[in-house]
């Protein structure tokens, strides 16, 4: 590195001195010169004139005076001068100007730089990753263990919706009847693919009253799987592939098995003889080709449209032995849809207060 040194020697400032010391005497002869010459007598000078006697040795006077203090002031100023102080610089830092190692250092001071803050940058993600782990294991410590399943509900309530003894298990694809909880009183199980119910999917759940199987694939019904069913009320089981239908539980009130594949040999005679409580019977768009037989006082609606009935009796709806007979309850029979004329049976129709609806001609 290139430095200015400034600073003065003892040898040079020693000749200042002198030179300074050396015009002061010269400025004192020449002022007691001029002291003599002026207080002379006028008769020593006789051919010069008086202003010009006094105006030659002034003006030497004066002009040797500037030049010497001019001189006198650089030479003192010029000691005090000093060259500033130079920054301070890191110390890893050495710039040389001029010379070929300038660019040398520059391009090290940047590779450290970005090599140490690459190292800084690796040592986070190195630490960060084992914070990571350490916190992944803290959690798996302080995780509990799963809880074991006290009863065989809590797989149905997970995959179904448990609400205050209503269990609700639409579209949800099983095809088989989930285990309930035995407080359960309402199951809705539809649009799924169940294929068959049995005895055991109901043993141990004799509080249920509703039960839905709207829109599954049920083909068989064991006999005997609603037989402890005892407070069941309603039973949906439309929209499946039934060719037959099951003992039904004695206090039913209302029975919808429309949209089937269910033909009158698959109705026993005593199948609603029994059901003193059902009063919607809905047994439409099957394949029946007469009316059940033995249907109960206590009916309200029954329909039976879009079958294949053709023909009716006279005690299909009434008594024929009893022309004082009145069948007060029905409210309504659906017929149409079948191809039975009505028309050509006026005495099966002779107790109900409403006339069925279907075609009469």
């Amino acid at each position: 590195m290139q430095q200015f040194e400034t600073d003065p020697q003892p040898s040079s400032f020693t000749y200042h001195l002198g030179l300074i010391h050396r015009h002061e005497l010269l400025l004192r002869k020449t002022t007691k010169s001029f002291k003599k010459a002026t207080t002379g007598k006028r008769e020593h000078c006789p051919t010069v004139s008086r202003p010009l006697a006094y105006s030659l040795p002034v003006t030497l006077v004066f002009a040797a005076m500037k030049a010497l203090q001019s001189t006198c002031l650089l030479l003192l100023f010029v000691p005090l001068i000093k060259p500033a102080p130079p920054t301070q610089q890191d110390s890893r830092m050495t710039y040389d100007y001029g010379t070929d190692d300038f660019e040398e250092t520059l391009f090290s001071q940047d590779f450290e730089d970005k090599y140490l803050d690459g190292k800084n940058i690796k040592e986070k993600e190195t630490i960060i990753p084992e914070e990571k782990s350490l916190q992944l294991q803290r959690d798996e410590r302080v995780t509990p263990p799963p809880l074991k399943k006290e009863n065989d509900e809590m797989p149905t309530c997970l995959l179904c919706v448990c609400l205050s003894g209503s269990v609700y298990c639409e579209e949800v694809d099983i095809d088989a009847v989930p285990p309930l909880p035995k407080e359960s009183a309402y199951l809705y199980a539809r649009f799924n693919k169940i294929k068959k119910l049995t005895a055991k999917d109901f043993a141990d759940i004799p509080n249920l009253r509703r039960l839905d199987f709207t829109g599954n694939l049920i083909e068989d019904i064991e006999d005997g799987t609603f037989s402890k069913l005892s407070l069941l009320e309603e039973l949906t089981l439309a929209e499946n592939q039934l060719l037959k239908l099951p003992v039904l539980p004695p206090k039913l009130t209302l029975f919808n098995a429309k949209y089937n594949k269910i033909k009158s040999r698959g109705i026993k005679a005593n199948t609603f003889k029994k059901l003193n409580h059902l009063s919607f019977l809905y047994l439409d768009h099957n394949a029946l080709e007469s009316v059940p037989l033995n249907l109960p006082e206590s009916l309200r609606v029954i329909h039976l449209q879009f079958n294949n009935i053709t023909s009716i009796t006279d005690d299909t709806f009434c008594k024929a032995n009893d022309t004082r007979y009145i069948r007060d309850r029905i409210e309504e029979i659906r017929l149409e849809g079948n191809p039975i004329v009505l028309g050509k049976h006026p005495n099966s129709f002779i107790c109900l207060k409403r006339l069925p609806v279907g075609s009469y001609f």
